[in-house]
């Protein structure tokens, strides 16, 4: 006897929707037609963790050997929720015991077979009707059954891509995104300057939700941030599992902001643990070891970006073109004003709340015009441009390149970092300060 009604809501829950309209529609359309896309949704199956062949955009390139091989654990517990709202259960169980059998620390998985074991002596209420088991353990696992299948209903849009993604630079091969609410990191590689879908893996994060603010509030923190180092296994607690790899938290806009707290990581599971809830890390962003295996072949110390929002949105290609190009010219003729030698055009390219960490912009300012008192020739060049849009704040990018400055008595090389906000209809650099 399948799942219950009730048990199919709780599968099947939406979780917080995108402010993006066109993934508002989206998901209004699957709810509408949710019956139809559970039966089709038996014959699909996930895409594999190597990069897909290069396609047009919108197409997913799975063969239809694919669909019915896939043995990736998720595709296993995917098709056996579906199989269960089919009412299809020795199918499921069948599927249940070889996810079992290749991952046999997965606690949902055992959950599941315990119901359909049970299925045939009682119809099933909700997900979990075996005794013993906790309460608030039933809530994290009911959790992950509902955001991984979720993910099989609203998959990555390959025809759009995350707006924070405006510009990798030539040495980042690839980025991460995090969607805290899906419990998803999405794997993007630069693709001669365009970001381009590769594949996207379930998480878990901080205990207490997002937006970290100071040490030990177990939240996951929202921003731009990089990867700084790789922990191997042998310097690790077995709670990390596999790997760790610690992020740039707090990064200047945190700590303008007064936040804090550090040992912020990309880390596995323990050797006993196949997967965590998706609430349950003090702070970090934590993978399968299976996973996990896979997402470092990608990453970059130094260089690899890793953005964590609470709910991503998703623009197309115009749009993306558009914005890229618009901060792309807002730097440039930033640039122009200070090899100008024109202090006051060059300073009106700065807010007013403008901070580089030691000086207010009262204070700068006045040392940028005693500075450029004594110049006579100035020559700037830029290169190895990133533009990245702050998530959960429309009106501000992370602008991070190598400059080369000359002048008449000065020559330097640094890599700079700027945070650019929209004020009004102008642009203005609110921090900056070496990379």
């Amino acid at each position: 006897m399948a799942y219950s009604a009730r048990a199919r809501r709780i599968l099947s829950a939406p979780i917080q929707q995108s402010h993006s309209t066109r993934l508002a529609r989206s998901l209004a359309f699957l709810r509408q037609h949710r019956g139809k896309l559970l039966a089709l949704c038996t014959t699909l199956a996930l895409l594999p963790l190597s990069e897909p062949p290069a396609t047009a955009m919108g197409s997913r390139p799975i063969s239809a050997a694919a669909i019915h091989q896939s043995n990736t654990p998720e595709a296993l517990l995917v098709q056996s929720l579906l199989d269960i709202q089919s009412n299809r259960l020795d199918v499921a169980l069948k599927r249940i015991d070889k996810l079992i059998a290749i991952e046999p620390h997965f606690r949902l998985a055992h959950l599941i077979k315990g119901d359909l074991l049970m299925a045939h002596t009682r119809p099933l209420a909700t997900i979990g009707n075996a005794p013993g088991v906790a309460a608030n353990r039933l809530a994290d696992l009911r959790d992950e059954a509902r955001v991984r299948l979720q993910q099989h209903f609203d998959p990555a849009p390959l025809d759009l891509v995350p707006e924070y993604l405006l510009q990798l630079d030539q040495n980042q091969r690839y980025a991460l995104v995090a969607d805290t609410n899906k419990s998803r990191i999405y794997l993007y590689k630069n693709d001669s300057g365009q970001p381009r879908y590769v594949s996207d893996f379930y998480i878990s994060s901080g205990l207490k939700g997002s937006e970290k603010l100071k040490e030990g509030d177990q939240r996951t923190p929202v921003g731009v941030y990089f990867v700084i180092d790789n922990l191997p296994k042998a310097k690790l607690a077995d709670l990390y599992g596999d790997a760790a790899y610690p992020l740039s938290y707090p990064n200047e806009w945190d700590k303008r902001l007064g936040k804090n707290g550090h040992g912020i990581w990309l880390h596995g599971v323990p050797k006993d643990t196949y997967s965590r809830p998706p609430r349950a890390s003090n702070g970090c962003v934590v993978l399968t070891n299976e996973d996990l295996r896979e997402v470092e072949k990608f990453l970059q110390v130094g260089h690899t970006p890793v953005i964590i929002s609470n709910d991503i949105a998703w623009i197309d290609r115009k749009a993306w073109n558009s914005q890229r190009e618009s901060i792309l010219h807002e730097v440039e003729a930033w640039r122009k004003d200070w090899e100008s030698i024109n202090t006051e055009r060059y300073l009106n390219h700065y807010s007013g709340q403008f901070s580089n960490g030691a000086q207010n912009f009262a204070a700068w300012s006045a040392q940028k015009r005693a500075v450029n008192a004594s110049k006579t020739s100035v020559d700037i060049k830029l290169s190895n441009v990133s533009i990245f849009r702050y998530p959960g704040k429309d009106n501000m990018v992370v602008v991070t390149f190598d400059q080369n400055y000359r002048s008449n008595n000065l020559s330097n090389q640094m890599r700079k970092r700027q945070y650019w906000i929209q004020d009004g209809n102008a642009w203005k650099i609110v921090f900056e300060g070496a990379a």
